[in-house]
């Protein structure tokens, strides 16, 4: 007996990818920017709190999703065109690579800046290092890139998910859906 392909991912896979990605979107949103005097400013406070605290989410989202991946199953992929197989994997790296250097380039520029790291619920975590405000600023500014890279490769993952969906129609968007979104096709 042939054992039994899945079609779907798990609800533990899809809760983690689309909590993933919601944080990703809203701390986008609440990154502020501009010039270190502008981020820590009392001013920007909440936002950068916000910010902090939801990166730090998406960092601890990356390692579960990196460790459910070792042991879950995953549905296997249609069969597809050996650049789409290639393109796929490279994009899913470069997000796994992005979900984990963007939250600690901020972490590490913040720390090296001098700044504490600060959560919402009044935490704050003081630099464990010393200061090296030059290369705190090169980190932070490579932060800023990669935040703006992740964002930009989300949406050509999300635009392949849809040409998957609409064009092929070989069922991969809906295996990451949740099962009120899928729908009994």
């Amino acid at each position: 007996m042939e054992p039994k392909t899945l079609a779907r991912y798990s609800v533990p896979a899809q809760a983690l990818h689309w909590l993933t990605a919601i944080l990703v979107l809203v701390a986008f949103f609440y990154g502020q920017g501009g010039t270190e005097a502008q981020v820590y400013s009392a001013a920007q406070d909440f936002e950068r709190q916000l910010h902090e605290t939801l990166g730090l989410g998406v960092l601890a989202l990356t390692a579960l999703r990196l460790l459910w991946r070792a042991v879950d199953q995953h549905p296997e992929p249609p069969p597809l065109a050996r650049w789409i197989r290639v393109s796929a994997g490279v994009v899913q790296a470069g997000l796994y690579v992005l979900l984990l250097a963007v939250p600690l380039t901020a972490i590490s520029g913040a720390w090296l800046e001098g700044h504490p790291l600060t959560l919402l619920p009044g935490v704050t975590v003081v630099p464990p290092w010393a200061e090296s405000h030059a290369l705190g600023a090169t980190i932070a500014e490579v932060h800023t890139w990669l935040g703006d890279a992740i964002l930009w490769l989300a949406g050509v993952h999300a635009a392949a998910g849809l040409f998957h969906h609409h064009v092929l129609k070989d069922g991969v968007l809906r295996s990451m859906l949740p099962g009120w979104a899928a729908g009994n096709r």
